[in-house]
């Protein structure tokens, strides 16, 4: 007999259950693939390319609904049939939204179950897509997205500083986008036709960074062949940007002192100081009041840098802004990559929603820059990283009866006891009697 090109693997507990389909499958000349446990369905489903899944709900340790989830985002394509014994409005809504196809309730006939089999492997796996967020009005404040409260709140501080050049310190988790923040109070306010100059301090090395920042006279250091401006007057009468300030060494943070409070600097190896106006935004994702009970950062620095402090929500706190930055990203590397603007299904999207990124806005934007890459037109839950997706948590070790583990405890005494049964029932804390029958069976 020729097998037909379709696979269909079958999940139930029930091996009677099993054989009963297997037999109806058979007959239908289809290939089948059984399993008995979740555990066993996840094996097959990544050795073997199963065209079909029909499982039960109802199974030990992770039951169906569990495998319906994990199938729906790890094989997005796969048509999935419920066969199940206990019904229930709840189960068959949940299996419905999960992607199932169709819902059979045992007892079924085999012309039910030939029926439930036709809709489900001619199911169109088409998809509706578009923007979740589409009716919805973008916000964006610069370069900064977002529609969120925490988003609210940072631009409501950018609107009261961005027009007088008092210091900032903006703090948040690395790629929360602390430049940007940054880049809005200078561009959006009255100075934005002047330089705007952003520095990592973590990327300068130390012995390098007072010179980089400062400037420097001809003859100071090895190397020094010319007198040199640093940053502060690369940024004169505009706003220089100060990323990770918590790498600065203790020299550099006592210059940077005087800056703030004589509106000066000095060369590195000169005596003359050089008149500058400049505001300084500063941004780290550090502790710096943990570090000033190290004594690596200085107090007063710090009063000095937090006149006014912006706090830049992670990405994980502002949820309703993934939509709008995803929308953003697929617009760049669409336009870069494929010469078009690229779609996203509403599955991968709502993967991408549940997602806490602790990688932030920077990992988003990492993740749609593959997506697309790897995409056609429309970016599906396949694009996305498996560790997006659900994930399925078994137990360590195979659960078994109580007299099971009862008589390996027993047997493990008896084994260090040297067979000596009274030794044995006084450590189990039982009689020798007990113990004998405990054998017996």
């Amino acid at each position: 007999m020729q097998l037909l090109k379709e696979n269909i693997l079958i999940v139930d507990d029930d091996v009677n259950i099993l054989e009963l389909l297997q037999r109806h499958l058979q007959s239908w000349n289809y290939h089948v693939f059984k399993a008995i446990s979740v555990k066993e369905a996840v094996s097959i489903l990544r050795d073997t390319k199963i065209d079909l899944l029909i499982t039960d709900l109802k199974m030990p340790e992770v039951n169906g609904f569990e495998l319906i989830k994990f199938v729906s985002e790890h094989y997005p394509k796969l048509p999935k049939l419920v066969v199940t014994g206990y019904p229930s409005v709840q189960g068959s809504l949940a299996a419905i939204k999960s992607g199932v196809v169709d819902y059979l309730t045992k007892p079924f006939t085999k012309v039910e179950l030939k029926t439930a089999l036709d809709k489900s492997l001619s199911a169109s796996s088409a998809k509706l897509v578009h923007s979740k967020n589409s009716s919805e009005k973008k916000q964006a404040y610069g370069e900064i997205i977002g529609n969120s409260e925490k988003i609210n709140e940072v631009i409501q501080v950018i609107e009261r500083v961005k027009d007088n050049k008092a210091t900032v310190f903006i703090k948040g988790e690395s790629g929360t986008g602390k430049e940007l923040v940054a880049r809005a109070i200078h561009y959006q306010g009255k100075f934005s036709r002047a330089p705007f100059v952003a520095v990592n301090c973590g990327a300068i090395p130390e012995n390098l960074l007072e010179a980089e920042l400062f400037g420097y006279m001809k003859g100071a250091f090895t190397g020094a062949e010319t007198n040199r401006g640093g940053f502060f007057q690369a940024a004169n009468g505009g706003t220089i940007f100060l990323d990770e300030i918590g790498n600065a060494s203790l020299t550099v943070q006592s210059r940077l002192l005087r800056v703030l409070q004589e509106k000066e600097v000095v060369r590195v190896g000169s005596a003359k100081a050089e008149k500058i106006d400049v505001r300084i935004i500063a941004a780290t994702n550090s502790d710096l009041r943990d570090m000033i009970q190290k004594q690596i950062f200085r107090e007063d620095l710090f009063y000095r840098l937090t006149v006014v402090e912006i706090e830049i929500a992670p990405l994980r706190e502002r949820k309703d802004d993934i939509a709008l930055l995803v929308d953003k990203f697929l617009f760049k590397y669409g336009v870069e990559y494929k010469d078009r603007f690229i779609q996203i299904s509403p599955e991968a999207l709502t993967v991408l929603e549940r997602y806490n990124w602790p990688g932030n806005i920077r990992e988003l934007e990492n993740i749609i820059q593959r997506a697309v890459i790897m995409c056609d037109k429309i970016v599906d839950i396949e694009h996305l990283p498996d560790y997006l997706k659900y994930v399925l948590n078994f137990s360590s070790e195979e659960l078994v009866p109580l007299k099971v583990i009862e008589k390996q405890y027993i047997e493990k005494v008896l084994r260090a006891t040297c067979n000596n049964k009274t030794k044995a029932a006084k450590i189990l804390q039982i009689d020798r009697k007990t113990l004998r029958n405990k054998l017996s069976e």
